[in-house]
């Protein structure tokens, strides 16, 4: 097939683009060419072009057409919008990126299915993704535009460790100072390789099943945060020294952490990967959180410009360690 990624190189299709080529497909990426911390895959071909510039994209597709366009980045139902009016009646498939977080916070039940509702009122980028599938649903019922809808949940390369706050996390670890893990630390999470949800999602592009539908792609591995956290430090050569500090309350000390942390991390998921097991028969995550947390500090080792650490959220942390402190 000739599949269009939009975008293509960042955390989860820097995956599947070379997955994609291994099973013998044409790719092509168009992004703005400019350098990440990820290389582009031998044999993809790049067209530079901004997907929020419909002429420029318009320019560089020069009428050419794809049996199957992903958008990696499209996040607002804007730009949903832009990309019906350049595909409509031209594509045999598009994808579209959501989230799992656009699940009913907190859920009534679990597991976690692709008929669980939608709802998120903590999280703007939750409710943006939302307000994407309802336009794209109603594109589907009413043109017949060939959407599936992919909801990834916490998927992660090497470049990704899974903490708010990123290596600034690591570098308290490290230097003995203690770390906020939320609630009491025993809720379950899923972190998903990017390598395992490329082999899943590559079986979705071209599936005639997929089409007018939506999957969840995750790992089966139940984690919980204290796990999470115990096992990035024992990758980081140190044993966490962990504060449980409730949710609402890093919240509100921390607001920039709040809309994620209370949208999507504070609630236990336990996800059913049934429908993607049928529509790509054989696949199982099998990559574990504890070889994917090795590669990272392996990757951040061998990186120090990325151990990049952020003064004013290790000072805030301090302060909310603090605070905490005094009245638990």
């Amino acid at each position: 097939m000739k599949i269009l990624f939009i975008g293509g190189t960042g955390i989860i299709s820097s995956a599947c683009t070379p997955e994609a080529l291994k099973r013998g497909h044409e790719v092509t990426l168009l992004n703005r060419g400019r350098e990440g911390r990820r290389a582009l895959p031998a044999g993809a071909r790049v067209l530079q072009g901004d997907i929020r510039d419909p002429q420029s994209v318009r320019d560089a597709l020069n009428g050419e057409k794809f049996d199957v366009v992903v958008d990696w980045i499209a996040y607002k139902p804007e730009h949903v919008e832009a990309d019906l009016k350049l595909f409509n009646g031209s594509v045999g498939q598009y994808v579209f990126i959501s989230s799992a977080s656009v699940y009913q916070k907190p859920p009534a039940a679990l597991p976690i299915t692709e008929s669980t509702p939608l709802y998120n009122p903590f999280w703007e980028y939750s409710q943006d993704k939302i307000a994407c599938e309802e336009r794209l649903n109603r594109a589907y019922r009413e043109t017949g535009f060939p959407v599936t809808i992919v909801r990834p949940s916490h998927t992660y390369d090497r470049t990704l460790l899974p903490m708010n706050g990123g290596y600034t996390i690591v570098n308290r670890m490290r230097q003995g100072k203690k770390v906020v893990v939320h609630g009491d630390g025993a809720s379950l999470w899923v972190m998903t390789h990017h390598e395992d949800f490329a082999r899943a999602f590559v079986a979705l592009l071209g599936n005639p099943h997929a089409i007018g539908d939506a999957v969840q792609i995750t790992s089966d591995e139940l984690l919980t945060w204290n796990g999470i956290f115990r096992t990035v430090g024992r990758a980081a050569g140190v044993e966490p020294n962990i504060v449980h500090i409730p949710s609402d309350t890093i919240a509100r000390f921390l607001p920039d952490l709040g809309p994620g942390l209370l949208g999507d991390k504070s609630h236990s998921v336990i996800f059913d990967n049934t429908k993607i097991k049928r529509l790509a028969p054989g696949w199982t995550a099998t990559i574990p959180f504890a070889q994917g947390a090795r590669e990272i500090m392996t990757w951040y080792d061998a990186h120090p410009e990325a151990q990049t650490v952020d003064k004013t959220l290790d000072a805030g942390m301090d302060r909310l360690i603090a605070a905490w402190e005094k009245i638990a």
